[in-house]
This record gives structure tokens, sequence and C-alpha cells, in this order.
């Protein structure tokens, strides 16, 4: 396959650089304010390998912040297979991220998403696009990083699916895990979390539960529409239909509480098809969703499989661009 790359942050620039071991060639990369496009003249569209130079567009953005010499829409009129949105997730309209989707479906090329904006706030706007379209999209990369959370859900059919829920922040989770193994309180852990590249210097996407809450909104869409058998039916369900508590205000002595009963306190996130929450609960401190650390869980309650877990990395550039590498394998 094609790719063309919308987005050159941590995520983008690993799709570039992994592309090639999946077997997909790069042919075009854009940040917010360059591009650059495989030469046409050099038969990059029979997919022999004459791409672009990933490690020069690597090297290229570390050391001057941009990618290329061209313009971002270069790359989006490029002649690619797979359009792949990786740029930064915005709320409300979605945009940019959406309009870049709307110009791949209308050309009936495919999509593939790690930017969850349009799929958590415009679901219903984006099914309608594919099904106009002779592209699919795909945005396994959306929730959870490399676990396959979306792909599972699909192979056991959303309609035989009850719930879904689980751990889906890893910075979050950093915090809690340290408060309640050294006994210390938020706003040292977060300090120390800042220091190590856990958490952004503004940690509110994380720590308020937005990212989470996202996570969710994206599989309790994918949970209506697909159960659903006819999709003007679904509910459509975007970041405002979700109960969202986050954990600044979660205290060291709770935490401390809990371990005397043997429980512990982790951020988590639940979607059905018909409701989405995310709020810090007591778990048992050897069960399943006391995942440690960055990591993250995914649990998905079914009808007639029972309840399914699957944990792993939920962030970062490699981690996420596997599940982009592995959501453009299912379109080929």
């Amino acid at each position: 396959m094609r790719l063309a790359v919308i987005g050159a942050g941590a995520v983008g620039r690993s799709v570039v650089e992994l592309a090639g071991e999946y077997g997909h060639e790069v042919v075009a990369v854009a940040d917010s304010s360059s591009a650059v496009v495989a030469d046409a003249s050099s038969d990059s569209s029979a997919g022999n390998g004459l791409g672009v130079d990933a490690e020069a567009i690597v090297t290229r953005k570390a050391e001057t912040g941009i990618v290329g010499d061209g313009d971002p829409a270069d790359a989006l009129a490029a002649d690619y297979d797979v359009l792949v949105e990786a740029t930064p997730t915005t709320l409300g309209d979605a945009e940019p991220g959406f309009s870049h989707v709307r110009t791949a479906l209308e050309r009936d090329r495919h999509v593939v998403l790690a930017n969850k904006g349009p799929v958590a706030e415009r679901y219903g706007d984006l099914q309608a696009l594919a099904a106009d379209s002779a592209g699919d999209v795909r945005f396994e990369a959306t929730v959870g990083g490399a676990i396959p959370a979306v792909s599972t859900v699909e192979d056991i059919e959303p309609g035989h699916v009850t719930a879904v829920r689980g751990v889906l922040n890893g910075t979050a989770n950093f915090i809690l895990t340290r408060m309640a193994a050294e006994g210390l309180d938020y706003d040292h852990v977060l300090s120390e979390a800042q220091d190590l590249g856990v958490a952004e210097a503004d940690p509110s996407f994380d720590v308020d539960g937005t990212d989470a809450a996202l996570k969710c909104v994206i599989l309790a869409n994918v949970l209506s529409f697909g159960g659903a058998d006819d999709p003007a039916d679904a509910r459509e369900f975007s970041l405002e239909d979700a109960s969202v508590e986050g954990i600044r205000d979660v205290p060291g002595s709770v935490l401390r509480l809990a371990a005397e009963d043997g429980r512990t306190v982790r951020l988590i996130g639940e979607a059905t098809g018909e409701t989405v929450r995310v709020a810090p609960r007591l778990v048992h401190e050897n069960g399943t969703l006391a995942v440690s650390g960055t990591q993250n869980i995914v649990q998905i309650e079914t009808t007639h499989a029972g309840r399914l877990n699957i944990s792993g990395r939920g962030a970062g550039g490699p981690e996420t661009a596997s599940a982009i590498l592995g959501d453009v394998g299912r379109l080929g």
C-alpha cells in the first residue's frame, strides 16, 4: 500500500520509519507547515520502493522542525492508497483532521486514523462519508495504542458485546500507581511524572479524564453503530455525552486506606451502546484492572464468550504506529 502520512509527531514519524517493515511504501508526508512528496517521475506509484526517504525526513524534522519544502496540501493531493491521519486530536468540529479525512474519502482513498477527534466528535459524519466512498475508514490506533481493542470488538461483533471497560490512560495510571506504592500525594507524583516525561507540562487532557473519555466515546460509537440493524437507528456519542471525573482530587489517604483492605484506585472508563463513564474506582490490588505504571488494559464483556482481557502499552510512537500499520494491512 502507498501511504500519505499527515502529522509528523512521534506517531507519524514512527509510521514513516516502520512502514517498510510491514511491506508498505510512504509516498508523502506532511506536518502543519510543510510537506514532502515522492517524485512522480521516479515511478514511486508503481510500489517499487522508490517512495520518500524516511531517514532523511525524520532527521530533517528533528533538526529543522519541518519535513520538506512543499505545502501540506501537496501531500493530500498525492497519489496514495491510504491516508494516515496522525495530527493532534482536536475537539468540537475535529478540524483540521476531519477535512483531511473528507478529502481522502472523496477521492475514494482509504483512511487510517490515529487522531481521535473525527471518530469521537463526528462519528456519524465520518460513517456517512465512508458510505459514499470506495474508501474505508479504520481507527484502531485511537483506542489503547498497541492494544487491539476495536478489532477485537469487531471480530466478536458489536451486537454480542455488552460493555467495554478498562484503564485507558497511561499518565493517570502511572500517577495512581506511584501514589499507592510510595504513599505520596497527587501533586508530588505529578511533578515526578513531568520530570520523567510521562506527563505533559499541562497534564489536563490526561489527569482530568478527557483522553480516557474520548477512547470510551469511540468504543461506545462502535458498539452503538455496529449493534444497530440500521445505522439511522444508532445513537451517536461525543465527549458531551460522557460522565467524566479525573484523578486530581484523589488524596493519598484514600489509596492508603484502600491498601489496608487489599484494594487500590484506578481511573476506569466504561462504554456501552448507551452510556460512557470515566471515574476513579476501587479495584482489587491483584485484580485484572490493577495494571501498573503506564500499562493499559481493556476488558470486554460479551454475551457468549464471557469476559476477555487485553493489556499492553497504550501509547508511544512505535506502539501506536503498529496499530496504524495493522489497520493498513486489514485494508490490503
